[in-house]
């Protein structure tokens, strides 16, 4: 690789916004340049790194190499607005701009109590945030990607270049109604009802269902599937009857004393690990941010 001891910082944060966005003509509308200035400046950029950083495809992919630098564009601007943000006087703070830290969460975090933690910080800070919707499943990725610099996850091993912190766990219930479970599983929760009876998803990358179907025969099944990505109208599609789903233990617990929800299969109740990673950055602001999502967490957590 050839000396890069000196980083253009207009071209790195060029590239970031690329990738973020997605194309050239994206990148300059934000950056209110011409799609041609993006292309030399990151052209210009990967002269000096010897390596290419970006695949021209739509949306723009970046390389291994690009990854590294967008990680790096990120962190620089957090850093610089934080120095900023301590050497403006209180008075004069409403001139400066607010950071915008991207993360990705998964949807029962999100909707439970992750909003309560972005709240807490924000009536301290002058930052905004840019969630991302994700499985727990797939947030590392995001962190791998240097697309967000924190995520709720289902990894308990760090990504390179993260901290991580235990949350605790989720226990779910696979629940229907009395009559859903009537029809499909009369004569008992099998293979063979397992197999027909529909279910409810959140989308193509909730796993959580068939896991439990697989978990409960030992075989790979593939029912019928209702996608509804919306955890309201998901939680309304199981309780109106169409399909069975895992709900969160403490959201059903009422239902199932009372009969109005049944147990699939009665104390079968898979726990989901949960885990918040972040960059290390040496940022102040991640670092309340970080407090804020563990305490919030463990708080719901201990009250389910």
């Amino acid at each position: 690789m050839k000396d890069v001891t000196q980083l253009d910082p207009v071209a790195l944060r060029t590239l970031a916004v690329a990738v973020r966005l997605g194309t050239f003509e994206a990148a300059a509308r934000d950056l209110h340049v011409t799609p041609s200035a993006v292309s030399q400046r990151i052209k210009a950029l990967e002269t000096r790194i010897g390596r290419v950083l970006l695949h021209r495809v739509k949306p723009l992919e970046p390389t291994e190499a690009g990854l590294v630098l967008v990680r790096l564009a990120t962190q620089t601007e957090i850093l610089e607005r934080e120095a900023v943000a301590e050497l403006v006087e209180e008075d004069d703070a409403g001139g400066t701009a607010y950071t915008s830290l991207p993360i990705a969460v998964n949807a029962d975090a999100l909707y439970g109590w992750f909003v309560d933690a972005l709240a807490d910080v924000q009536s301290r800070h002058r930052v905004v945030f840019e969630v991302v919707r994700e499985d727990h499943t797939r947030t590392a990725e995001r962190l791998r990607r240097g697309e967000v610099v924190a995520a709720i996850t289902g990894e308990p091993k760090p990504v390179p270049g993260c901290r991580v912190v235990r949350l605790g766990r989720l226990r779910y219930a696979a629940v229907a109604t009395p009559g859903f479970h009537a029809a499909h599983f009369g004569d008992g929760v099998g293979s063979a009802s397992l197999a027909e009876a529909p279910i409810v998803a959140f989308d193509r990358n909730d796993s959580l269902q068939h896991d439990f179907v697989r978990r409960v025969t030992r075989r790979h099944l593939a029912p019928p599937v209702t996608y509804v990505p919306s955890v309201r109208e998901f939680d309304r599609a199981i309780r109106v009857g169409m399909g069975w789903g895992l709900l969160p233990e403490a959201d059903v617990a009422d239902e199932l004393r009372g009969g109005d929800l049944v147990e699939l299969v009665p104390g079968r109740r898979p726990e989901v690990a949960l885990f918040w990673q972040h960059w290390r950055l040496g940022s102040a602001l991640v670092g309340e941010l970080t407090d804020a999502v563990v305490d919030a967490a463990r708080r719901w957590m201990a009250a389910t």
